[in-house]
């Protein structure tokens, strides 16, 4: 599968400052080097993911740790602002995010799968799938005009690879040391490696994209599946 991104616009909705990072952000720099538009969202604050040495002000750490990892990509950056753990899908976050996809105006969204294994990653994933639809519903009202049509949308990997049955791969090669400089933005979570309860990112991260890769016959690569929901599918 050879995808050229240079027509589209790609947004990337996920739960915590670094799980772009890990997921998808080697298939944003493709499409960036390709000339596209790319945003990344980030529903929560990430305001609780301590290290064993606590960081004060967590939530302003890791928003000026998602600003430099933007700034480094070259991707547009939306905030949802929902303290972690708190993320769910109700009408008033769904009315945020559909104000989001209006201002971006995204031809395609990576979203976390629907099982992956955080509470959160999965309110994300749901309020993705529901705005997809929504933004380009004329009876839902924001601030800004409804989309002409609904984004296409492709579900992400999950982190370890647990329980995802990918439908294709994305080469991400020649950009995973860019990858690898994104996630080392994220220094206040990097700093939980060597915690007990946690694992060091960027070796996880590589090893998923090698393991992907292998699958795909590629030196790295990142799963997808694409949402076979009606208008959300596209031909490729």
């Amino acid at each position: 599968m050879k995808l050229d991104f240079t027509s589209e616009r790609i947004l990337a909705v996920v739960a915590h400052p670094d799980d772009a990072e890990l997921l998808c952000a080697g298939t944003l720099a493709r499409a960036k080097a390709d000339g596209t538009p790319v945003g990344v969202c980030v529903m929560c604050r990430g305001d609780k993911g301590q290290p064993s040495r606590p960081v004060p002000n967590l939530a302003a750490v890791r928003r000026q740790e998602m600003e430099a990892s933007a700034r480094l990509l070259g991707a547009g950056l939306f905030l949802g602002g929902v303290p972690d753990g708190e993320l769910a899908d109700t009408p008033a976050q769904r009315r945020k995010l559909i104000e989001i996809y209006r201002q971006f105006k995204p031809t395609l969204i990576l979203a976390h799968a629907p099982n992956d294994y955080h509470p959160d990653h999965r309110a994300a994933s749901a309020l993705a799938e529901a705005c997809s639809w929504f933004c380009a519903s004329r009876g839902h009202i924001t601030r800004s005009p409804s989309l002409l049509e609904p984004p296409a949308l492709w579900w992400m990997d999950t982190i370890d690879m647990s329980g995802f049955d990918p439908g294709f791969f994305v080469d991400i090669t020649a950009h995973l040391e860019l990858k690898s400089r994104l996630l080392a933005c994220h220094k206040s979570q990097l700093q939980r490696g060597a915690d007990t309860e946690f694992s060091p990112l960027d070796r996880l991260m590589r090893l998923q994209a090698q393991a992907r890769g292998s699958q795909a016959s590629v030196t790295a690569a990142e799963a997808f599946r694409a949402c076979h929901a009606f208008k959300r599918a596209r031909a490729w």
